[in-house]
């Protein structure tokens, strides 16, 4: 089962095949490189102040300042790496139309965007402001986000276990460890080593080249892995320091800030590849 803008939206392909031909595309393809260099670089300027501003709303990096404080240094990168994102992404888009009109990788990305950005500015934002409060208002934009990210992740599985998605379980496995202290880390850690050991013997040992059985064995060790990072997160969660006003949920909104953009870079990535 897949999913693409070709499925919703059928009689659009005249005009997408047509954006090849529309200004300023004759200008882009050639360059093409040079786009794609910006948008490297503006993910890089995204994700750096995505990942210092949350990390400190999760409780770990630069405890030392406010959040607040955070917000008001990072706040120009972090626009200014969105607006990048989104301006190549329309030049590179127009320049490659048809490609992203048939691709499931293009929607999972598209929605991880609309999350991120919502998660970004609706609540992550107003809550690094208010010094780790979250307001009625930041939890609804949270809900919203969360409903766009979630379903990208979705859509990621359209076809089992995409590669991509690997990106973003191996991010949150990284970001989990950073996070957890003392002899929790290194239960957390054995777990994992011991499930990807698992995993290997299973795809190079006993079922080698076997993609009907190994499919779905990777899709089960994909889900495993979620749910002992996730079960990981919340047991901090619940045993964790408040962030000055903040609670868990302040929390939460790190990780799911964090985590849907590297979800929309992983779908970006796995563009080229799908």
């Amino acid at each position: 089962m897949t999913i693409n803008l070709e499925q919703i939206f059928p009689a659009a392909r005249p005009w997408v095949e047509n954006l090849v031909n529309v200004w300023p595309t004759p200008y882009v393809k050639p360059r093409f490189a040079f786009w794609e260099v910006g948008h490297v670089l503006s993910l890089i300027m995204l994700a750096g102040a995505t990942i210092v501003m949350n990390l400190r709303l999760i409780g770990v990096g630069l405890t030392q300042e406010r959040p607040s404080e955070i917000l008001r240094n990072l706040r120009g990168i972090q626009t200014a790496g969105l607006v990048g994102i989104v301006l190549t992404g329309l030049l590179i888009g127009m320049a490659n139309a048809e490609r992203l009109y048939d691709s499931t990788a293009f929607i999972v990305k598209m929605l991880a965007l609309f999350g991120g950005v919502i998660l970004t500015y609706g609540a992550s934002r107003p809550a690094a402001a208010a010094e780790g409060r979250i307001s009625t208002a930041a939890k609804a934009w949270f809900a919203l986000g969360m409903a766009f990210w979630l379903a990208a992740l979705v859509v990621f599985t359209t076809n089992g276990l995409a590669p991509g998605l690997l990106h973003v379980i191996t991010a949150a496995a990284l970001l989990v460890l950073f996070v957890t202290r003392g002899r929790s880390r290194i239960v957390y850690a054995g777990v994992l080593a011991i499930l990807l050991l698992a995993q290997e013997l299973a795809i190079h040992l006993i079922y080698p080249g076997d993609l009907t059985r190994l499919d779905p064995i990777n899709f089960g060790f994909g889900i495993i892995f979620a749910a002992w990072i996730v079960g990981t997160a919340l047991l901090q969660l619940s045993r964790a320091d408040r962030v000055d006003e903040g609670g868990p949920l302040t929390k939460i909104v790190g990780y799911a800030t964090i985590l849907v953009w590297v979800t929309g870079a992983a779908g970006g990535r796995w563009i080229a590849f799908a």
